[in-house]
């Protein structure tokens, strides 16, 4: 099979370009290394199966071009992280809403599979206990930036749903939970990449408002393979998954077991919300996924627990040093 990865030389993207070349799958890359990384996908340039076109999603006539010539689609391109939503909004909404209705038009065109990766921003301030993929939204004023994101990733949603819907384009959706590990860097706001960059420095680590926040870390190992398991599924199309671990641990919690893990000296400060993104920045108390649906369809569940991601985070940013 020939893959396109839109936004395949980021975090994520990079880890699925990998698997799906080791098992001898075709990958094209677009990617406009706003966030990605060329290192990420440096050792495949030379590799005959694999093609990296520099470009935006926002570029209709590079999207055009680059669906026409595959069989599958993984949509990854997004504006991701809390502060580059925050800082960036125009910039965020844009590429969010109207890359992702390109990509859409173009997998109608030529008839592609489509998985559309969502987040679990949907769910807004909604804290209930194992969030199901059918649960109601509680979004904050949308003159709060902090919600443009959820709102955005909802819009191509109701895209993705209605192609499907309305036009028969096989569109698969997954919303994702706080996925962590190598190759993430902490400067868009992800936490553990930044907490665990700070310990292995020693530097003080800054956790933001109280620290009761509490949220669930998947490594991204486990990411990829209910991924590639979903868009590989026939009854996975039309359907919406969450994917995410379901350890519970809250963020002043986080920053001690990164403290002890690394046998690191670092202090935890507190940080207001107000200092470190915005005025008025609302946060959810805790974000917990029920991942039932896609371990009854594909048998998925994580397996790898805090502890390998703290390490495999650790192993990766002291190699980059």
């Amino acid at each position: 099979m020939r893959y396109l990865i839109t936004g395949g030389a980021g975090f994520i993207g990079s880890h699925l370009t990998d698997v799906l070349l080791a098992r001898g799958d075709q990958v094209v890359v677009l990617d406009d290394l706003s966030t990605g990384r060329h290192d990420n996908i440096r050792e495949h340039l030379t590799n005959p199966n694999f093609e990296f076109v520099m470009g935006s999603i926002l570029n209709e006539a590079v999207v055009d071009d680059v669906v026409r010539r595959v069989d599958v689609v993984l949509h990854l391109a997004a504006a991701v992280g809390v502060e580059l939503i925050v800082g960036r909004p125009l910039e965020s909404l844009a590429t969010n809403i109207r890359g992702s209705e390109i990509v859409l038009e173009k997998c109608h065109k030529y008839g592609r599979k489509v998985l559309v990766t969502s987040t679990s921003e949907i769910y807004g301030k909604n804290d209930s206990d194992l969030l199901s993929e059918e649960d109601d939204r509680i979004l904050g004023s949308p003159l709060k930036t902090r919600w443009s994101y959820s709102e955005a990733k909802a819009i191509e949603e109701v895209l993705a749903y209605s192609y499907w819907r309305e036009k028969g384009l096989p569109v698969v959706i997954v919303r994702l939970f706080n996925t962590v590990g190598p190759r993430q860097v902490g400067h868009y706001g992800m936490v553990v990449p930044r907490f665990v960059e700070q310990a292995l420095k020693g530097a003080p680590i800054s956790v933001y408002g109280d620290g009761t926040q509490r949220r669930c870390f998947c490594h991204v190992a486990d990411v990829v393979r209910a991924l590639l398991g979903l868009v590989d599924s026939r009854e996975a199309e039309g359907q919406v998954f969450n994917v995410g671990a379901n350890e519970e641990i809250s963020i002043a919690a986080l920053a001690d077991t990164i403290i002890e893990q690394l046998g690191s000296d670092s202090a935890v400060v507190k940080v207001s919300y107000d200092d470190a993104y915005e005025e008025g920045f609302e946060d959810m108390p805790r974000r917990v996924p029920n991942t039932a649906r896609v371990n009854a369809l594909v048998g998925w569940q994580p397996q790898l627990r805090l502890k390998n991601i703290i390490a495999d985070v650790a192993a990766d940013i002291s190699g980059r040093v």
